[in-house]
């Protein structure tokens, strides 16, 4: 069990120095928007982040060696942002060098194709004076086509619930199972990002570097899920972390990635004296077995890693829905009837149950699609 005493982090202000900087100065808001070939995108997302109600706040844009028209637009907004020109290095790189370049003690990342709405800085600046050692505070985003306009969903999907509190105990068992928005709804404390920052960036692929972010950061301090939409999240043909339906590359890749993300945790919770798996066993998660499942089930040949067998997972699966002390028993046992019929059915009904439990705009999600066995 977790003490109650969060782990001391030295580089985190002490309450009464959070308190007294609040009650003398504004927070500074720094807001990271990381491009690279989103020209025709670029110029609302830089909009949106000189358009927030609240300030102070200092927009940095960086520009991952785009090849395309990015860096004029940029140029157009002269000293109005900061610029930041690099070479490319992938999105992992273009975070590091972001919080670098910035001053604030509040951090938004923001994709170069999505956009904040108004009051939002605002929002996580008041949650965060608040309550003092946060890590994190995170929002929902209305998600919107390549030209800007509603789809009427919304990620994560308004019916699934995103917790608040101290989340690492969640973050050591279950760190993929956290209902959290992508890079875009997260707003992160700088003395959190200053003990994970810069990105071990040969681990971490060219995209989805916002995981690493997610999974590290509760580590570190609570976090607050606003009740807000926050900003607006662009589904297009060029984003390859949205989909309604499975891409076996990008499941690949995500089960990479995951694997990855997880010896990072495993190596700041030892750093933080906070409890982890032994060495001879792995942090997992009911959402990181189905995906391997998943992958293996559909194709076999492909699949990442070749110790996977379909009752190995099924087994671990099966263990890892019983630990998920935030859930009821009979959703537990749902969770664990889903591993059973994805394994002995055709591969077609693996993607179906998989579509259908994890892709939102398919199915409703897996929280809302266990909710609506349990009734």
């Amino acid at each position: 069990m977790l003490s109650q005493t969060p782990a001391v982090i030295h580089a985190q202000p002490s309450e009464s120095e959070q308190g007294a900087r609040a009650a003398h100065e504004p927070l500074l808001v720094s807001i990271v928007i990381n491009n690279y070939n989103y020209g025709h995108f670029l110029a609302d997302a830089i909009e949106s982040a000189l358009s927030q109600s609240y300030a102070p706040t200092e927009v940095i844009v960086v520009d991952d060696g785009s090849t395309d028209h990015s860096r004029e637009v940029i140029a157009n907004y002269g000293d109005r942002i900061i610029p930041l020109l690099k070479e490319n290095g992938g999105q992992a790189s273009a975070f590091s060098a972001g919080f670098q370049k910035s001053h604030g003690q509040i951090i938004m990342f923001l994709d170069s194709d999505d956009m904040l709405l108004p009051n939002t800085a605002g929002a996580v600046v008041t949650a965060f004076e608040a309550a003092p050692g946060l890590s994190k505070v995170q929002f929902r985003l209305e998600i919107v086509d390549a030209a800007g306009h509603p789809t009427g969903s919304y990620t994560p999907p308004k019916k699934i619930p995103m917790p608040s509190g101290d989340l690492r105990r969640h973050t050591l068992l279950f760190p993929d199972d956290i209902c959290s928005p992508p890079t875009s709804g997260n707003a992160f404390a700088a003395s959190t990002l200053q003990q994970i920052l810069p990105m071990p960036e040969t681990h971490i692929s060219k995209t989805g570097a916002d995981l690493y972010l997610i999974n590290l950061a509760p580590l570190y301090g609570s976090v607050v899920s606003l009740p807000i939409v926050g900003g607006r999240y662009r589904a297009h043909s060029q984003n390859h972390d949205y989909s309604t339906q499975i891409n076996m590359d990008h499941l690949r890749r995500m089960i990479r990635r995951t694997a990855s993300n997880h010896q990072f945790i495993v190596q700041h919770a030892r750093q933080l004296g906070l409890p982890v798996v032994s060495d001879s066993a792995e942090i997992l998660s009911v959402t990181y077995l189905a995906s391997r499942l998943a992958s293996l089930r559909i194709d076999p040949a492909s699949h990442p890693l070749k110790e996977d067998t379909s009752t190995r997972l099924v087994w671990l699966g099966v263990k890892e829905a019983s630990r998920r002390f935030d859930l009821p028993r009979h959703t537990r046992l749902l969770f664990m009837i889903w591993f059973v019929a994805a394994a002995v059915g055709p591969p077609r009904m693996t993607k179906w149950l998989f579509e259908t439990a994890f892709f939102p705009e398919q199915g409703g999600g897996v929280h809302q699609l266990i909710h609506r066995l349990a009734r």
